[in-house]
């Protein structure tokens, strides 16, 4: 048990480097201090929540998927999709993260293999709606930066929604594209009398 707690202890200390890796597509726009992976898995966790209760799914299977989704990326970074062109990044994602996962106790390693196993083979309800979560975490932060005046954001606000499969998401990318990102905060921040 000693040393499964020291590996657990090792697992969360390699999954706040997440924290400081910035994800790196918003980059190539001209975004020189975009979110990190931490802060789009944890939005996409909440995204894929939402989703799988509109599709009455499971929730919970879900939000994990979107949680542990980008885990890999403490090892070998975030690869924006240009690089693809160049490098076998779905290879050394399923590589990177299957050693992330090789010492965790046997229980909650079967349960993160499994989840991850769902995400990538797009064959269940659950995997198709964590990938939706992925691709509508990436639009809202689109349409936020291009709030923002990263005009180029907005390329991704016309390339992205045609992944988009479930009818929740295609609705909520719908609202989003007329959507102020801002008007949440004055709502609630208006003067009472």
């Amino acid at each position: 048990m000693k040393n499964k707690n020291k590996e657990c202890l090792n697992f969360l200390a390699e999954t706040g480097l997440l924290k400081r890796v910035k994800r790196s597509g918003w980059w190539v726009v001209g975004i020189k201090d975009p979110e990190s992976v931490a802060e789009h898995s944890f939005r996409c966790a909440v995204i894929g929540y939402l989703l799988a209760k509109l599709e009455k799914a499971d929730a919970y299977a879900v939000t994990m998927m979107c949680l542990f989704n980008d885990l890999h990326e403490a090892r070998i970074n975030d690869f924006h999709k240009m690089a693809a062109r160049y490098i076998n990044y779905k290879q050394a994602e399923d590589r990177a993260y299957q050693e992330q996962i090789e010492f965790l106790p046997g229980a909650i390693k079967k349960e993160l293999a499994g989840w991850r196993a769902a995400y990538t083979s797009q064959k269940t309800k659950e995997g198709i709606i964590a990938r939706d979560a992925d691709i509508l975490e990436c639009l809202v932060q689109a349409k936020e930066y291009s709030e923002q005046g990263f005009a180029q954001a907005k390329l991704f606000l016309k390339k992205a929604p045609r992944f988009l499969k479930t009818k929740s998401a295609r609705n909520l990318f719908r609202q989003l594209k007329g959507w102020d990102t801002s008007r949440w905060w004055q709502r609630v921040s208006e003067f009472k009398r």
